[in-house]
């Protein structure tokens, strides 16, 4: 038994006198961090010694004001001293109704129901449909002369002209009476108004006799009433 032990402490001698030494663990050397330093690009344009020009400045035109239309003043017309000249008025008819109708479009388009026409009735024996000096549609009267309804519109007048309004009311309709003055002088009435679907207007003149006149124009305008177009009598 005892042999047997020095044979295996022979043996592990022999083992290890004949095995190399280790080999030296040889620690990494540390990684050098390489830095690279890089220049500037330098500019491809070659440098001068010319001196740079200016930029050329640009003038703006400067717009020319724009003046502002100044608004035209509407003359009044002032009237003329030349007389005008007298209506023709045509024969009366012989056997004429106690009544006709003078039927027309209101001065007022705007302000009435469109496809209506003004009606007003006048006794042929007092009155006669004409035209006036403007070619427009009038009633003339047979008795006083230069006593004319005509159509007419708002428009302006002389600062030596007047104008003072009253309200006339009946029944179905309303007007604006207004009488015109010249140095105190009545010259004319107008009226305007309607019944609620047209609105129109009536120009009374006169020379002479203007209450007369008055009386039997205002006869007539009071009997405005609207009419369709299709039933309004043409004007001959």
């Amino acid at each position: 038994m005892t042999q047997r032990i020095v044979i295996i402490l022979i043996l592990s001698l022999l083992m290890t006198s004949c095995g190399g030494a280790p080999a030296p663990t040889v620690a990494p050397a540390p990684s050098e961090t390489l830095t690279e330093t890089v220049k500037p690009t330098e500019s491809l344009i070659p440098a001068t010694n010319t001196p740079a020009k200016p930029p050329t400045p640009t003038h703006t035109s400067t717009p020319a004001p724009t003046s502002t239309p100044v608004p035209t003043n509407t003359l009044a017309v002032t009237p003329s001293d030349t007389p005008l000249p007298t209506l023709v008025l045509p024969t009366e008819a012989t056997n004429a109704p106690i009544r006709q109708v003078w039927d027309g479009t209101p001065t007022y388009p705007g302000e009435s129901t469109p496809r209506y026409s003004f009606r007003v009735f006048y006794d042929p024996d007092v009155w006669a449909l004409t035209t006036d000096q403007f070619g427009f549609p009038a009633l003339g009267h047979r008795t006083i002369p230069n006593c004319v309804i005509s159509v007419t519109s708002g428009r302006g007048l002389p600062p030596s002209m007047s104008v003072e309004h009253e309200m006339l009311q009946l029944e179905n309709i309303s007007f604006d009476v207004g009488t015109a003055y010249e140095n105190g002088v009545k010259k004319f009435v107008t009226f305007t108004g309607g019944d609620g679907k047209i609105i129109t207007a009536f120009e009374v003149s006169f020379e002479e006799e203007s209450d007369a006149c008055l009386k039997d124009a205002t006869t007539v305008i009071s009997t405005l009433r609207s009419v369709p177009d299709s039933q309004a009598t043409p004007t001959p």
